[in-house]
C-alpha cells in the first residue's frame, strides 16, 4: 500500500510544483466551466495525498497551509517522513470517511484504489487542463515527468 501511494503522490506533487512555476501565479485562477480554479485543484490534490495516506498509515490527517506553495511543500515533506512499515495491515484496515455528503466505509485497499488515487488524479488533471485551456504551454512531460517530445511537436 505504501508503494502504491506515497511515492506516487510525492512524484506528482513535485510535478505540480513545476507546472505552477511554469504557469505563474496569474494562471492559477484559470478554470474549466464551473470547476475550481487550477490553484484550488492542485491544493485539493495535495490535500487528497494526505487524506489518503494518513488513514492508511493509522495517522490523523493534519491541517495544511492554505497557500499553494507551502501546502505542496508540507504535503511532500509529510509523505517523505512515512515508511513502508507504517502501512502494515493497511489493505484491510477499515477507513471511514466522507465523499462530498456521502458517508463511506471502505477497506484500505478499496479506499486507495477506488477512491483515493482516482480523486487525486482527477484534481491534478483538472488543474493541468485548466492551465492548458488558459494558454499555458504544458505538455505530457510537464504532467508526468517521463515523456519527451521535440520542442516543435504539438499535441
Amino acid at each position: 500500500m505504501y508503494h502504491a501511494s506515497v511515492p506516487v503522490f510525492r512524484h506528482y506533487l513535485g510535478r505540480v510544483s513545476g507546472m505552477v512555476e511554469k504557469a505563474g501565479p496569474e494562471a492559477l485562477t484559470a478554470q474549466l466551466a464551473d470547476t475550481f480554479p487550477a490553484g484550488q485543484q492542485f491544493a485539493t490534490a495535495a490535500g487528497f495525498a494526505l487524506r489518503i495516506t494518513c488513514p492508511l498509515a493509522g495517522r490523523e490527517v493534519p491541517d495544511l497551509p492554505q497557500a499553494l506553495g507551502p501546502r505542496l511543500a508540507v504535503a511532500r515533506a509529510m509523505l517523505g517522513a512515512m515508511a513502508p512499515a507504517d502501512f502494515d495491515g493497511a489493505e484491510s484496515r477499515i477507513i471511514r470517511h466522507r465523499a462530498g455528503f456521502a458517508e463511506l466505509e471502505q477497506t484500505g485497499m478499496d479506499f486507495l484504489f477506488l477512491y483515493g488515487l482516482p480523486n487525486f488524479f482527477f484534481h491534478l488533471t483538472m488543474g493541468y487542463a485548466a492551465l492548458r485551456a488558459a494558454g499555458v504551454v504544458l505538455g505530457k512531460a510537464d504532467f508526468d515527468g517521463f515523456h519527451s517530445y521535440p520542442e516543435d511537436f504539438h499535441f
